[in-house]
């Protein structure tokens, strides 16, 4: 204790003097004493002394949450009297990121604390998902647990023996889901749980999105996620007092990535990370990675900074942006228990097994027994944590931006196209024009856009100019301001995890088509948690989110093949159709309906590949709508028993090529239908009871795709492989049912180019339907278009106005 402050009250002597492993330094002291006197002042707890004794149980729940971590990794038996384990008691393959883990125990119950002295209960996120045994353990050990948990654990010996067992058992249920709640990273039963946290860096480009103003929100980093990570020096651009609650990130530096040290740590540690933060717009300050009060002391700290900073701004004195508080831990990974600070500590920190090895064995029951709390020491400081009731606030593991539910917006009629309209228009004119009637609608919900490219090259003019750049200093003359809701930044990650990121509110998110792959991860990671919700029976309360692919694959053929790449569209494709659904509207009309459908959802991510150059307008708004009810609709033919050919498209360059097609098909007398697939997903063979749900129902399936329609073209967005993988319900041989689509051909050329290029031009697609008919595709085309086609003639005779419709 600081000589400073020993004469104070018995209940700072007792916190000061530690509680096992965990010690308090000077200076954690000095601040600790200096909180409780202002917050006393300022009436914010009845006496001094209750942040004292709030903080000495804060110290026995760590020390006990700690000592639960060890055996969650080694041991299949707990005994809560501390007695030592025998060989048996262990597990035969322990397992558990156990040294992240161990620092993140005092994190959490620092959280705790905080939210106990103040009486707010705040949010929290973890990035390091891997370290999810430390909120557990606490979380059980202070009865914060979710329903499934609450429902399987006690704090008993046979409660928590069953809790360890649990945890990495790869027990599977005979619905072949995992038959533990407990996971190797946070998933849906983590009690307050937002994010699985398996792709690190992306709770860093999120938590200053995430809350409301009025709401606070704590979130725990990892250096190792700075390193594979960039765009979290960001956030101080995007944080506005006006619509953006309190955030405090707290990193929990302890200087390894698994088994090397992370490059914060060779460039100098933690004093040169506070320098790089304060050059990027932070706040920052060190705490003491290994002590609760810590983290309860940087918490309260950093959000009365942020309350100072952000008045000073209003009151004009400041600007933006404002200088955002950073609590950087430094700890050494695995503190608290033998084999801390190496390499294997990351994972094993003992070097050997205790089931089978006696120094490893007397390594963990020397570690185990420095942490274990007597059981009744343990139940009083868990009530001292837990006036939640008498406080009149949640608890945590239902803290507000856990609990996110938003009500279907209001949904303009939308601004439908005439079908056929002479002048071709724009799609992605059309869904910016509705965009904004939505925004302007619903004024009660926060906006973010994430543009990671040019909004006016994609046609987002009119919502630029209603929305604008978000920017600390706007250029004059030019569509930005403080207050913009565009989130504009030349990093794909940073500007989806902009809109993922803000769940009680309106988003969109637009890109070059090839460049939405580096989205990936982050768009990922959300469909998981939202499918577990799903399958726990919660409905993720936020809005469905447009992912528009435009700039995409065949109007990019200006540049080269680095912008030529339908995979986003692809790899969406194979997630589960109930929560990822792509769609290529084709026009206007498919376009704005899409959209509407979009808001109209709830937990759902939409990839919507659009064209941006004008097209015909194909679809009148009744069809629009059929698309978004049956994944398909037929735009020629009937169905009849005399037509064996049918023409199926997917994506807008396609339609066009199929229907000049089946012009050529008409005038030769052969009989066929043509039917667009917007939602290839929906025809799918499902992979479970809630995606067999999704699926379009089979006698409309049976009425779209006849079975005398025998012979089946299809002409494709994406490349044909995984077309193929997703319809071969609807295929039957090589030659009946040709899939024709991009098999990465490109470089500098124009739409027609690239069609040729790829073999996707309607000539391409009367060939196949030649040979599937038992014809000869030259019987169909004239001399010149069969010698272009067989790489023998001049191209242009296929691109030639004549060659198609006003198309």
């Amino acid at each position: 204790m600081h000589p400073l402050t020993r004469h104070h009250a018995t209940a700072f002597e007792r916190w000061a003097d530690g509680y096992g492993v965990i010690r308090h330094g000077d200076m954690t002291q000095r601040r600790i004493y200096e909180m409780a006197d202002r917050l006393h002042r300022q009436g914010r707890v009845n006496e001094r002394d209750l942040v004292f004794r709030t903080l000495s149980a804060a110290d026995r729940v760590a020390s006990a949450a700690m000592w639960l971590v060890a055996h969650m990794v080694y041991a299949r038996r707990v005994y809560l009297d501390g007695r030592e384990l025998l060989a048996q008691d262990f597990k035969h393959k322990p397992e558990g990121h156990m040294g992240g883990s161990l620092n993140m125990v005092p994190a959490y119950v620092g959280y705790l604390a905080a939210n106990s002295i103040t009486g707010n209960t705040r949010g929290w996120l973890m990035g390091q998902g891997h370290c999810v045994s430390a909120i557990d353990a606490v979380n059980l050990l202070v009865i914060n647990m979710s329903p499934a948990h609450a429902e399987r654990y006690r704090l008993s010996d046979a409660g928590l023996t069953r809790f360890v067992e649990d945890f990495y058992a790869y027990q599977v249920g005979p619905d072949g889901r995992p038959a533990s709640p407990l996971g190797s990273h946070v998933n849906v039963h983590t009690a307050g749980g937002m994010m699985e946290g398996g792709y690190l860096g992306f709770a860093e480009l999120q938590y200053m999105h995430m809350p409301e103003p009025g709401e606070s929100l704590v979130t725990f980093l990892s250096d190792g996620a700075f390193e594979e990570q960039r765009g979290s020096d960001w956030a101080p651009r995007w944080w506005r007092a006006q619509d953006s609650g309190l955030v405090a990130p707290i990193m929990i530096a302890n200087g390894r990535r698994i088994d090397q040290r992370s490059s914060m740590a060779m460039k100098g540690g933690a004093d040169w990370f506070e320098e790089h933060l304060r050059r990027n717009g932070f706040d920052p300050f060190c705490i003491d990675g290994h002590d609760p009060a810590a983290y309860a002391w940087g918490v309260i700290e950093m959000e009365e900074r942020l309350l100072q900073h952000a008045e000073s701004i209003n009151q004009g004195k400041g600007d933006y942006p404002a200088p955002l508080p950073y609590a950087i831990a430094e700890c050494i990974k695995g503190y608290g228990f033998p084999g801390a600070g190496t390499k294997r500590a990351h994972n094993l920190p003992l070097g050997a097994n205790p089931a089978e090895d006696d120094t490893a064995r007397q390594s963990f029951n020397r570690g185990a027994e420095r942490l274990w709390v007597d059981f009744h020491d343990l139940q009083d400081s868990v009530r001292m944590l837990n006036h939640h009731s008498i406080q009149g606030r949640p608890k945590e593991r239902d803290h507000p931006l856990a609990r996110r539910q938003v009500a279907t917006p209001n949904l303009p009629e939308p601004p439908w196209c005439a079908p056929g309209t002479a002048e071709p228009q724009g799609a992605m004119s059309a869904i910016d024009a509705y965009f904004c009637d939505i925004v302007t609608a619903n004024p009660q919900l926060r906006v973010r856009l994430g543009n990671p490219d040019e909004m006016e090259s994609n046609r987002l003019t009119k919502s630029l100019a209603l929305l604008k750049h978000r920017v600390t200093h706007p250029e004059a003359g030019i569509d930005e301001a403080l207050d913009g809701r565009v989130i504009t930044a030349l990093n794909e990650e940073a500007v989806v995890s902009a809109a993922l990121a803000n769940k009680s509110g309106l988003n969109l998110v637009a890109s070059y088509e090839a460049f939405m792959v580096k989205m990936l991860g982050a768009v990922r990671q959300e469909l998981i948690f939202a499918r577990h919700q799903f399958d726990n029976g919660e409905i993720p309360g936020w809005l469905g989110l447009p992912l528009i692919a435009t700039s995409h694959t065949w109007e990019n053929g200006k540049n080269e093949q680095s912008h030529q790449d339908p995979t986003f569209s692809e790899v969406m494709m194979g997630e589960m159709n109930d929560v990822s659904r792509v769609l290529f509207p084709a026009d206007c009309n498919t376009a704005v309906a899409a959209l509407e459908a979009v808001y109209a959802s709830h937990g759902q991510l939409w990839t919507l590949v659009v064209p941006k150059r004008p097209l015909p307008q194909w679809f009148d708004s009744e069809q629009a709508r059929q698309l978004i009810r049956d994944g398909a609709v037929r735009l020629r033919g009937s169905g009849g028993p005399n037509e064996r050919l049918l023409l199926g498209a997917t994506g807008a360059y396609q339609l066009r090529e199929v229907l000049h097609a089946s012009d050529r098909l008409q005038q030769v007398g052969v009989e066929h239908s043509v039917v667009y697939i917007q939602e290839p997903g929906r025809f799918r063979i499902p992979r479970d009871r809630r995606e067999m749900r999704q699926m379009t129902p089979q006698d409309r399936v049976r009425e779209l795709f006849p079975a005398n329609a025998e012979v089946r073209v299809f002409l494709t967005h994406t490349r044909p492989e995984p077309y193929i993988g997703i319809l071969w319900p609807l295929l039957d041989n090589e030659a009946g049912t040709p899939v024709l689509g991009y098999v990465n051909q490109g470089g500098t050329l124009d739409e027609d180019g690239m069609l040729f290029a790829n073999r996707c031009t309607w000539a391409h697609v009367i060939a196949s339907a030649a040979t599937g008919l038992g014809e000869l595709p030259e019987v169909l085309l004239s001399e010149a278009e069969f010698a272009a086609l067989a790489g023998q003639g001049d191209p242009q005779v296929l691109f030639r106005k004549s060659a198609r419709d006003d198309a």
